[in-house]
């Protein structure tokens, strides 16, 4: 007679049987050394191992099972490594497969160069440019300072995102957030500051100096195919009303300069490469939906004025989902036979920010449906699949609470204090709550509500950022590459030698095709040679 699932677990058979598959499919594992034509980074923001593990039991639960033995389409991936986010610098050499890099480390790490626990901009810079930097600055190196303008200038370093354009590849960006935000924007943008969305959001002084603000460097710095996400408001003028909240005058558009850069956007694609595709802008799903797959080469789809909605608020007709924003993504960038570089990521930050695990967690889940989706849409023998965080928060769950508990339900057991508590807690955050010296006791179904904020045991406006290990996952080629203990600069530079882009398009194995020339700082006019490639292009046609 077949056993029960729970019968068959009490069975050391269960357990062999098994782990002997996983060990034959470890023995079968072969390191993928082909090179790389497509790259997916999928970055969720804050997604620590204890919210990855928390989001496993989640997606379970959700299609009703008890969640623990549930498996993440992203713990699939055969290749694990962990980055570490803080740390000393010690002297040493790393030997990697295929490659022999000298580091001043015996083991990598994931600190900026000013803090111990970082923030989403000094990460961005490493996992997207391959260097460390300051804390809130974008796309600089550790030689800028943050929020003064002048020390930006000389100490611009390019992103693996703007490396595969200038190597004619197509390249996206898909985030929940404003595209402006800090890791979208570190894949374009050059800034002392990672709050100057808008001129408007700039110090006169900067402005003076001369530097432009994030959603100005977005349409000028880097021809990018696919930009999906929110952030109406900071590329229309002051007082432009909203298109899908034209009453409410505080999401009208903000910038001082009077620039319409939707407007330029479009102007621009019709002259670069005219007739080898068209380009679009949509601020709602249903535009997104209308756009046909092979009737475009620029996409740009703003869904919000500033962040877009978390997905148990989202409204489905109106804002399309993570999933449906990566796979429009792919479908066009995938025409590109030179292959493409996307990056996608999930703003789980948020959630944890404001002490609302079950919007946190349910942002992983559909990062991890993305992930699948993804999976669907791409081959693991030409593209390689990369999933990691920027950082952890200060997020937890435990209680000894039983198998098939709610995620979000409570401990056995009360405290020491005779009363109920949930089984996440956070370290600090917005949910600290004494009334009159007393702690007051959790309770169901407040506490399954999508906006219940887990106590904490420090008050702070908003919860923080923590300082452990967050996980990199991949799959494809030179998946292997990601092993050990990393550090998160590393990241960057392991999908570089994986699709030969700079600084690695001369390594061994790697095409001797055409590419335009690239330094180790920003061109200053990037269009310009993305023009002379598409001219080029009509010649040859």
């Amino acid at each position: 007679a077949l056993l029960s699932s729970a019968d068959a677990e009490k069975t050391p058979g269960y357990w062999n049987k098994g782990a002997r598959r996983r060990l034959e499919l470890a023995l079968a594992l072969q390191p993928a050394a082909q090179r790389a034509k497509n790259i997916i980074l999928f970055m969720g923001d804050g997604m620590g191992l204890s919210t990855m593990s928390a989001a496993r039991i989640y997606q379970g639960q959700l299609s009703g099972g008890s969640g623990e033995e549930n498996i993440l389409a992203m713990e699939t991936f055969p290749h694990v490594a962990l980055a570490k986010v803080s740390g000393a610098v010690l002297g040493g050499t790393v030997l990697l497969p295929l490659l022999e890099i000298p580091l001043n480390s015996p083991c990598f790490q994931t600190y900026t160069i000013d803090r111990q626990v970082p923030d989403s901009a000094g990460t961005g810079t490493a996992y997207l440019c391959g260097v460390k930097a300051n804390a809130k600055t974008l796309g600089l190196s550790g030689a800028a300072v943050y929020g003064k303008c002048r020390t930006a200038f000389g100490n611009e370093v390019d992103s693996i995102l703007h490396r595969a354009r200038l190597a004619g590849k197509s390249v996206g960006i898909v985030t929940t957030t404003r595209v402006q935000h800090a890791s979208p924007g570190a894949a374009y943008a050059h800034s002392a500051s990672r709050s100057w969305y808008a001129d408007a959001n700039m110090p006169k002084e900067a402005l003076r100096d001369g530097c432009k603000d994030i959603a100005y460097q977005l349409v000028h710095n880097t021809d990018i195919n696919v930009i999906l996400g929110g952030g109406r408001m900071y590329m229309t003028p002051t007082r432009t009303p909203d298109p899908e909240y034209p009453e409410d005058p505080d999401q009208n558009g903000i910038r001082k300069d009077g620039q319409d850069l939707i407007a330029e956007w479009l102007s621009a694609k019709k002259v670069v490469c005219q007739g080898r595709g068209g380009a679009r802008y949509v601020w709602d799903k249903k535009g997104l939906d209308a756009v046909e797959d092979d009737s475009v080469s620029h996409l740009m789809g703003l869904f919000e004025p500033k962040d877009m909605r978390y997905e148990l608020n989202r409204n489905t007709s109106t804002d399309p989902s993570i999933v449906e924003m990566t796979e429009k993504a792919i479908r066009i960038l995938r025409r590109n036979p030179n292959g493409f570089f996307l990056f996608v990521e999930d703003e789980i930050d948020h959630g944890h920010h404001s002490g609302r695990a079950k919007q946190a967690l349910m942002e992983a889940v559909m990062l991890d449906r993305a992930v699948a989706r993804a999976g669907e849409l791409t081959s693991p023998t030409d593209t390689l699949t990369v999933v990691t965080a920027d950082h952890s928060h200060v997020f937890t769950f435990g209680g000894s609470t039983p198998r098939g508990n709610s995620i979000f339900g409570l401990a056995p057991k009360k405290a020491k204090d005779k009363r109920a508590y949930t089984s996440i807690l956070y370290g600090n955050g917005p949910g600290y709550s004494i009334h009159d010296g007393v702690r007051p006791a959790a309770s169901l179904p407040a506490a399954e509500d999508k906006d219940y904020r887990q106590q904490a045991a420090v008050p702070l406006e908003t919860e923080t950022h923590s300082g452990e290990d967050v996980v990199v996952l991949a799959q494809g080629p030179m998946a292997h590459l990601f092993h050990g203990v990393q550090e998160q600069h590393y990241i960057a530079h392991a999908m570089a030698y994986a699709a030969c882009l700079e600084p690695y398009a001369a390594e061994p194995g790697c095409r001797a095709a055409r590419r335009a020339s690239h330094g180790t700082q920003c061109s200053p006019q990037p269009l310009l040679a993305l023009l002379a490639l598409c001219m080029a292009a009509l010649t040859v046609g």
